[in-house]
């Protein structure tokens, strides 16, 4: 069984999924073409390798190209449900928006249809959140495992005012979720990163047994001393009797 374990190190965003799986050997073109399917226009993809601490990593920066308007739960849906995505993507990308729309209401004390979702509606959010279930898919990931997640401190600035950090709805949607604090001055997981893992990842907590045969990095956009990177490893989940054909090669 095909595994991906999200190690969460500098948190988690949504361009950071989206390199990191990008990294991990989903080509390029192919997801190009597979987002066309949503006929969306106003936007670019720019994919380029960086180095940061030292360490190679795929950045993914989503460049807009027409003014977008905000759009609504409603709005998203619509455009999936006309796209000529795999029924699988559109489901799961469909899940992906009404759990974030779920906090967002939640939090803003609307009803779900109520919520603009600024931001996240903007094309750049769909490309990061529809990109990463294309991906997970082209990789042919079954299970999702993630590590808890660090949350940073201080304040964000949006169409809302100053917010606290982490984000109300990061928080909303991290409801049950291992986190721990750390010592940044910064948005460690963002609402977008929250919602695509929270929604895809069977269970989080410490890497799995499992056979690792690739490793993507995903790049972040906040410049820190620390590397701002995501860490996916792809692998094969380990069996019983690999355990046990591994112990008797061992004890040899």
């Amino acid at each position: 069984m095909a595994v991906a374990y999200f190690d969460c190190f500098s948190g988690i965003a949504g361009d950071m999924i989206l390199g990191a799986l990008l990294d991990l050997g989903v080509d390029e073109t192919v997801l190009k073409k597979e987002l066309k399917k949503l006929l969306l226009t106003g936007y670019d993809i720019r994919v380029k390798k960086i180095e940061c601490n030292h360490i190679t990593a795929t950045d993914v920066t989503i460049i807009v190209t027409e003014d977008q308007h905000h759009r609504s739960l409603s709005d998203i849906i619509d455009i999936l449900k006309r796209s000529t995505l795999d029924e699988k993507v559109k489901t799961l990308s469909q899940n992906i928006f009404y759990n974030l729309g779920k906090a967002e209401a939640k939090i803003h004390n609307v009803d779900i249809e109520e919520v603009h979702f600024h931001e996240v509606g903007a094309v750049d959010s769909i490309i990061d959140i529809v990109g990463s279930v294309i991906g997970v898919t082209l990789l042919g990931i079954d299970t999702i495992i993630c590590s808890p997640l660090p949350l940073g401190h201080g304040f964000v600035s949006c169409e809302h005012g100053l917010l606290p950090l982490p984000a109300p709805a990061t928080v909303e949607l991290l409801k049950g979720i291992p986190v721990y604090s750390v010592d940044r001055n910064q948005e460690t997981v963002t609402p977008t990163g929250a919602a695509v893992i929270t929604t895809l990842a069977s269970c989080f907590g410490e890497m799995p047994p499992m056979t690792i045969k690739h490793i993507g990095y995903g790049s972040g956009k906040i410049p820190s001393k620390y590397p701002n990177l995501l860490r996916v490893f792809l692998g094969e989940l380990e069996t019983k009797s690999q355990k046990k054909n591994t112990k008797k090669n061992r004890k040899k």
